[in-house]
Order: C-alpha cells, then structure tokens, then sequence
C-alpha cells in the first residue's frame, strides 16, 4: 500500500481549481495522470520579465513590463484586420494588436483611461513601438507578480504557457515534507538541499545558470530517481537469485559435434564468453546473463552451444525472436548444425495452425522437441514444455520484463525449477543505460567479428544525387552485388516530406524492371516471406524496405546499403542497419542519404558513423547526442524512463547510486530502520511500487 503521506499528490489531475477534464487531458499528454507528474515536469527555460522601462526606451525584440494608461480603442473596420488599443506612459504611445480579440474581454480588461501593467515583446511596425498580444495583464497591485522571472514548461496544442505554470505551481503546493531518505554525510559533502528545497528551488529558476543539469538541486533530484531505479533493481534481483535453477553438468559432447561442423573456427571472444555463460550454468542459482555482440560477431552459435549443455543434460531450451522473419531466419541457419549433433529443433510462429501446431505443441509436451525457436507465440496458453531448462530472447529490447518472466514461468518440470536465461542483443547498450535496466546484471561482450570480414565503406550524400546512386546501384548490380534500399516510411505522409517505400519501390522498378522487391511490416506475411525469398535467391537484386530489415536479416550477398533520409534514423540504429551488409569477405559499401539542409545533430551523427564501425562507441554518441529516452525506444525497451535524471549529464550519480543500493541493502535488506523506511517512500514516489513486494516485511 502506498503510503498515506503520498495519498495527495497522487490524485487526479481534475482533483485541481479551474482544471476539467479537457485540460486535463492535455496536462496528462505533457506530463502524466496524477499530480506528482506535473512536479517532475521541470522547466526547460525561462522569461525575465524584470525589465521596466519607459516606452521611448523599450527596444524593439526585448521582453518588458510597462506601466501604461489606456488611452482609445480602435475595432477593426474589416473582420480579419486586428483590434487596436493605443496606451500611453509620459514619454510615447504603444499600439497593442490583438487578432481575433474579442471587443466585451478587451474593454474589461483594458478599460479606457485606466493604468494597467503589461508585458510582452516589443516590435517594430513601420517606425511604431507595438505589442502583439501581450503575455500578462495586470493592475498596478499586480506589478510584482508580473514583474518576475517565469519558468518555461513543455506545452501541447491548446494549452498555453499561463494555464501550465499554474498547474504546476498547484502540484507543488500538495507535495508534503518527507522524511530524509539520503545518507546525511552524503549530502553534506555534495552540498545538497534537503529532496522538498531542491524540488522548489529547481522549479523558480532566475538566470539561464538554474537550468542546467549540474545546479545542485537538480543533481539532488536525479540522485533520488536513480537511486529509486537502483534500489528497485537491487530489490528485484535479490528475490530471483534466491530462484533455484538447474546445475547444468554437461560433457560438452554435443557441442563438439557442433563445433566441428562448422565451417569456422570460434573467435577468441566466442570462446570467452562460452566460459562464462557455461560457468553461470553450472552453479544452481538460475542465470540471467546479457550477451551484446556486435552486428555480425556471432551470438545465435555461442547461444547454440549454451542451449546444447542444457540439452544434454535432459532438458528443453527455447530461443525467441521478435518478429516472424527473423525466427525463421534462426531455425534455418541452426537447423543444419541441429542436425549434424542430434538435437530436434522445431520453429513455432503465429502463423502456425490446425493439426500441425497441435502435433508440434503435443511433441514439445511430452519432450520431443529439443530446442524451440519461435516468436511471442511461445508465450501463448496452451504451450507447455516437458522440461524448460535454458530460454534464450533474442533483440531482448522488443520484450518486456514481464514477457521474460512469463518465458521462464514455463519451466514447469516437476520441482519447478526456473530457467536460466541468456538476453542478447545487437543493440550495444552503453553502461549507464545498462545499469539502469539491468543493475549489475552480468555482462558479456562479443568484441570481434568473425575472421575475413571486412570494413564497411560508408559514404554520406544528399538527396539531390539520387540519379548518381541510382546509376551506381545499376552498375553493382552488373557486378553481381545485391543491394537493400532502406526508407524511413511506408507511404507518402502528409506531414512528413520523406520518401515512402512504396514510391521508391515503383521509380526504381521503371528504372530497374523485374530486379527490385518490396518489404515492410504492414504487408502480410506470405507477401513479405515471397520478397525477402527473391532477394535472397538471387531472383532479383534490390530490395527496398523500411526499417523491418534492421535486426538480423542475413544475406551475405548484399553488399551495398542505401539509407535514404539517413537524417530521420538515430545513430544506433544507422548502425544496425548498416550491419545488413559485410557479412562475408566481399567488399561491402553503405551510402547515407541525407536532405539538406542538414541539422548540426544529424550531421555529428553521420560523421561518427564514417568514423567508426564500434557498435559500443556509437551506442556512447548515440547517448550524448539524443538522451536515454530516444535512444532504444524507451517504452519499447524496458528501459526506465527518467524524467529528472539526465543520463549522459548524470552518470557519475548513476554510479553512486548503484553502489549506495546494494549498501543499503547489505545493512538493512528488509529496508526496516528509520533510513528503511523513508527509502520505501522513495520507491513509492517514483512509482517503483513493484519493487517493495519483494521485501519480506513489505
């Protein structure tokens, strides 16, 4: 239960004076349903309303706040022109303009020949001071609530800046004083108000200086969220490593044969990360191991291998992929290498139906089935394993933590052991974003990418060159070489000037007849298997699709990807796309399409991908340059979503908070001291409600 401290601020946004439910609906789009959300919406900027001067001395692009006397009303003679209204102080006249004013307001609120405050932006209209639309209004009693420094909040379509700065001020009013949560030491040393100062102090900047992530009341309060995220994490991963799971005792001999089946050698990173997930399995507690490889450097064969010890010692595995194609693509590479060692492996997808599902999901059941590689149809009711002991989820960022914990729900053997799980992905995640969703999760790396590939000549170009890529296209075409032709829509968008898949699809195929194919996600899903079979054959040599081919699509014949509005993808996932090709030892090219003009954020992108082909450096930039919440998807990943914690300005705290966690949870796991208790109302402020199930007198 939530603490009855925290009952006020968690209220409806309705619960506010002057709010109904149509504002509240546009508060709740900015900022959240409850209250509390509005006081982590931290203002991005400010006004300075300080400057007062006299008329004559107003100049012209500068905020101000006038004291003036109402001179005249002027009505506009035709409809669409502005309503006037002349005001004056003792050194010149002002015209303030009002489009669509409405005559009963203006004479109210601007009432001839009484003195008003008023502040807005001056502007020059053919050599006469005017004032579109002025910001405040006011009476003389007023002047100093005008006169004053505002914060700047995000907005929304029809929500103004006045509405949402009350808002807030309101949410504020309802936070209570809490008890300390933070080491008193601590705090001491960073110099840090107590969490209630620095939230109000944070909110009332008055200089451009306050607005910054390193203010120390700002610091305070991203130390908090993140230490909340950490403690939750901490929490969590307490209660599963006390999960029993298999000490998996395996000879290693199918896993040999698999080895020498194999038309390479393992890399020595390979070989080093095997050891280590095969050392995790060994032990009983149930492993939870993330494995980040590069595009291309060899996951699906270390999780094969990983997959065969559990096998041998008698249990099933499953291996889980977030979209149709890619699930297929996996059987079809390890079904030969299944083959070869004697494990039965079997692919389930949605599109599995009738006699057929019900024969597979009968020999998965009474354990026939090894290995089974599907998608999210894995999940679904009615689909039992004999004995789940090792659950590998591929392109882990597409699940969420609940579907992880559904998957390993399913290793239902008789002492209802859990399963251990390898999460990969292709996705480097820099440290501080790991450490956010994962805590201390272990990590292993795949630093190298298989012997003979080579680099991936990467050129930047803008659109108007499209004919000379088209003509280039056609030439390695000639050669041999296949091409992806990647758009970031797929069909025209009115708002969005980009080019749609669909459009490119036919002006490549005038240009190009019977060598181009089309895919992307909204085509069923024999229309796509029949396009990306096409290409992959040989039987045509262009495949134009949007972002659907960007996780694990392998076609080591492509040699050459073209990005078209490079600008509109974010570095990680240039990146992922440009690992569709050098996947083989033929020289392989990617060229970026960009429209000009070219921001400074897209084009620092860009050169970092020419730059390097470091999927964990490039997942660093990508951090820096777009922030946490871009940078995966959040909503998407699983990742935390901060709202006053600034991941690339604040990773020190990260890290203070990381090891602060398990201090805390080392001294007093049951969070039951005075410290304990305020702790448990951090987790509730921030919404980590899940977290305190876990402790054992919670």
């Amino acid at each position: 239960m939530r603490p009855e401290i925290l009952f006020p601020i968690f209220k409806p946004l309705t619960t506010l004076t002057g709010v109904g439910p149509s504002i509240a609906k546009k508060l709740e789009a900015v900022a959240g349903p409850h209250l509390v959300d509005l006081c982590w919406l931290l203002p991005f900027g400010l006004v300075d309303r300080n400057f007062s001067p006299k008329v004559a001395d107003a100049p012209a692009g500068s905020i101000v706040t006038l004291v003036v006397k109402v001179d005249a009303h002027q009505p506009p003679p035709k409809k669409r022109l502005p309503y006037k209204i002349i005001v004056s102080d003792e050194t010149g006249h002002l015209t303030l303009t009002f489009f669509h004013g409405r005559p009963d307001y203006l004479n109210k609120t601007l009432p001839i020949g009484e003195t008003r405050v008023i502040s807005g932006r001056i502007e020059d209209y053919e050599g006469t001071p005017q004032m579109s639309h002025p910001d405040r209004i006011g009476t003389l009693a007023e002047i100093d609530e005008i006169r004053s420094v505002e914060p700047v909040y995000p907005l929304t379509a029809g929500l103004g800046p006045r509405p949402m700065a009350k808002a807030v001020r309101a949410a504020l009013a309802t936070m209570p004083e809490l008890s300390e949560w933070l080491d008193p030491a601590y705090l001491k040393q960073n110099e840090w108000p107590g969490f209630h100062a620095a939230l109000m102090e944070a909110h009332r900047p008055q200089s451009d200086q306050d607005l910054a992530p390193s203010l120390p009341a700002r610091r305070r309060l991203a130390y908090d969220e993140l230490l909340a995220n950490q403690l939750a994490i901490s929490l969590v991963r307490m209660h599963t490593g006390r999960r029993a799971g298999y000490a998996f005792e395996a000879k290693d001999r199918i896993g040999q044969k698999i080895i020498s089946a194999l038309p390479y050698s393992l890399t020595e990173s390979q070989k080093t990360v095997l050891q280590e997930i095969k050392s995790d399995m060994q032990k009983e507690p149930a492993m939870t191991r993330l494995l980040q490889g590069d595009v291309g450097s060899g996951k699906t064969i270390v999780a094969l291998l990983a997959m065969a010890d559990a096998v041998e010692c008698g249990k099933q595995a499953a291996f889980l992929a977030p979209t149709d194609v890619l699930a297929r693509q996996h059987a079809d590479a390890l079904a030969p290498l299944a083959k070869a060692s004697g494990i039965r492996l079997a692919l389930l997808t949605g599109r599995d139906k009738g006699k057929a599902r019900e024969a597979l999901l009968n020999a998965l059941k009474e354990g026939e089935i090894d290995i089974l590689v599907g998608t999210h149809a894995i999940f679904q009711k009615g689909v039992d394993f004999r004995e789940l002991g090792f659950a590998v989820i591929d392109e882990q960022h597409r699940f969420g933590v609940h579907q992880r914990i559904e998957l390993t729900e399913k290793a239902s053997g008789p002492d209802r052991r859990a399963a251990d799980v390898l999460l990969m992905t292709a996705t480097p995640i820099p440290r501080t974003l790991a450490l956010t969703a994962y805590g201390d999760m272990d990590v292993s790396r795949l630093l190298e990418k298989p012997p003979g590939r080579r680099p991936i000549a990467t050129r930047a170009m803008p659109l108007q060159r499209l004919e000379e890529v088209i003509a280039g296209v056609s030439r390695a075409i000639q050669s041999g070489n296949r091409i992806y032709w990647v758009c970031p829509l797929v069909a025209e968008s009115e708002t969005l000037d980009v080019a749609a898949a669909e459009d490119r699809f036919d002006y490549l195929n005038n240009k190009l007849p019977g060598q181009v194919a089309l895919m992307h996600g909204q085509m069923k899903n024999p229309e796509k298997d029949a396009a990306f079979a096409a290409f992959s054959s040989g039987q045509v040599k262009i495949l134009v699709a949007t972002t659907v081919i960007e996780v694990g699509v392998d076609v080591p014949e492509a040699t050459v990807i073209v990005i078209e509005h490079a600008e509109r993808f974010g570095l990680a996932q240039l990146h992922q796309l440009r690992g569709r090709v050098g996947r083989s030892d033929a020289e392989s090219s990617c060229i970026l399409l960009y429209a000009n003009p070219l921001g400074e954020t897209a084009a620092a992108r860009i050169k970092i991908l020419r730059e390097t082909e470091d999927g964990f450096r490039i997942a660093e930039e990508d951090l820096k340059l777009r922030g946490a919440g871009e940078l995966l998807g959040t909503r998407q990943s699983g990742l935390p979503d901060f709202r006053l914690a600034n991941l690339a300005a604040h990773a020190d705290l990260l890290q203070a908070a990381h090891d602060d966690a398990r201090l805390i949870l080392n001294r007093d796991p049951d969070l039951a001291s005075d410290r304990g208790e305020a702790l448990r109302t951090l987790l509730y402020l921030f919404e980590r409600d899940h977290a305190v199930r876990y402790l054992r007198s919670g």
